[in-house]
């Protein structure tokens, strides 16, 4: 059972009473993540995020995370492009603390200059690590292909030139702008009392009243027809190809989960069988989803050997063409809304999961998607649908491409997919810019 409400001071909260569980997750997610940053500032959404854990004007830092974890609860954060999230679970009978804790840390942060230069050593270290991981690399280069100068390019951790730049300054004039409760949600998840958790938000956040009014706005970016790579003396070539996706929310939305299911999803998937079952080019491949508000990418990643990227560019490529001709049949239609329910069934069998679900929802799209919505709309899904999405995200063929290897060819690699890049060239009908 779902209930909404607001707090007196804007704050919105949604709550998921589940009466067999004995835990209870609870979030608070804040509509601000990279895309939310200018380019000079990179970094400030997730480098705040390490900050509200480093001590408040009643806890320190390890007092923070000792208080929880000494109940047997868990607390931990993380930044997205387009939000960040504070969260615990835990038993049901420390939900009290669970709210204060989580109340004193986005209310009552201190951002000590020395808290600060203790932090900035552990996220360049996040930083390091980062890009000794190729998927990371061909991530933030992908974005950077598609997204060109807009701030959805941008990479979640910053630079290291910015997170040495950041100081307590900074850091409060960023928190005061863009931490409100007019753009943050509140999510509970579990077994509770009503009343006492209203009570409990109440007496926690009432208080809180953020500076200025802040709203995220975001313009829809032209999605750009290019290539990036990068070199790294390592054994694979890392491989990112990127097509049109569909918006957050968007009214065909698990009709694009389901093709994606088809042709990546698993290991029945197209490019599964064809590319690695039928002609063992890979170990790893599939295609999947990133939407975000106003927009949306398609990707498919891969991992090949250096001689062997040629032949799955090409298959790969005459896969999707092959896909976005024929679709896929009643039968695999039927098959493939049972998957997808399952997945999102399966997925929903914690109070976290649940408590994020339902925290994006509220916060992104101001309503809740219940199960029973979300279920009606996967058993409605037609062959219209199905077409729709295939002429709109499959048949342009790929935009971008990204690699990650040692001594990449690229241009031998983009020759193989430059026919479909070409179809985009000084063409903006599709919000798609050829570069």
């Amino acid at each position: 059972m779902y209930n909404i409400y607001t707090l007196k001071n804007g704050l919105r909260v949604v709550t998921e009473y589940i009466d067999h569980v004995n835990s209870i997750s609870v979030g608070v997610m804040v509509q601000n993540g990279s895309r939310n940053e200018e380019l000079e500032l990179n970094g400030i959404s997730h480098f705040i995020e390490h900050m509200f854990f480093k001590g408040t004007e009643k806890r320190t830092s390890k007092e923070i995370v000792q208080q929880i974890e000494n109940v047997g609860g868990q607390i931990n954060a993380y930044t997205s492009k387009e939000a960040t999230c504070y969260y615990i679970k835990a038993l049901n009978t420390h939900l009290d603390l669970s709210i204060e804790i989580l109340a004193d840390m986005i209310l009552n942060s201190k951002f000590d200059d020395e808290e600060i230069e203790k932090e900035q050593g552990v996220v360049i270290e996040e930083i390091n690590m980062s890009e000794d991981t190729p998927e990371d690399v061909l991530d933030n280069d992908s974005s950077k292909a598609i997204f060109g100068e807009n701030s959805l390019s941008y990479p979640i951790l910053g630079t290291i030139e910015n997170i040495k730049s950041f100081n307590s300054k900074k850091i409060k004039k960023f928190v005061k702008s863009h931490y409100a409760p007019h753009n943050s949600v509140v999510s509970v998840c579990g077994k509770f009392d009503e009343k006492e958790l209203m009570k409990m938000l109440e007496e926690n956040f009432g208080s809180w009243k953020g500076e200025g009014d802040y709203k995220p706005e975001y313009k829809s970016p032209i999605l750009l027809s290019q290539s990036k790579y990068t070199n790294k003396p390592i054994e694979q070539l890392h491989i990112n190809l990127a097509f049109k996706g569909l918006p957050y929310a968007h009214e065909k939305a698990y009709s694009l989960v389901l093709l994606n299911n088809v042709f990546g999803g698993g290991a029945s998937s197209i490019l599964f069988q064809n590319v690695r079952e039928e002609l063992g080019l890979c170990y790893t491949i599939y295609s999947y989803g990133q939407p975000y508000l106003g927009t949306g990418i398609n990707n498919i990643y891969t991992g090949v050997s250096k001689q062997s990227a040629d032949k799955a560019l090409d298959v790969i490529n005459k896969e999707l063409k092959k896909f976005a001709d024929k679709g896929i049949s009643n039968e695999l239609l039927e098959i493939n809304k049972e998957k997808i329910k399952a997945s999102y069934i399966l997925g929903l069998e914690s109070t976290s999961s649940r408590m994020f679900s339902n925290a994006k929802s509220m916060l992104l799209q101001n309503k809740i998607k219940t199960q029973e919505e979300v279920i009606k709309r996967i058993n409605n899904i037609n062959s219209d649908d199905i077409n729709y999405v295939l002429d709109t995200c499959f048949k342009p063929g790929i935009i971008s491409s990204a690699y990650v290897g040692q001594d990449i060819e690229y241009e031998k690699l983009n020759q193989i997919i430059e026919p479909d890049i070409k179809a985009y060239d000084n063409s903006n009908k599709d919000g798609i810019k050829r570069m």
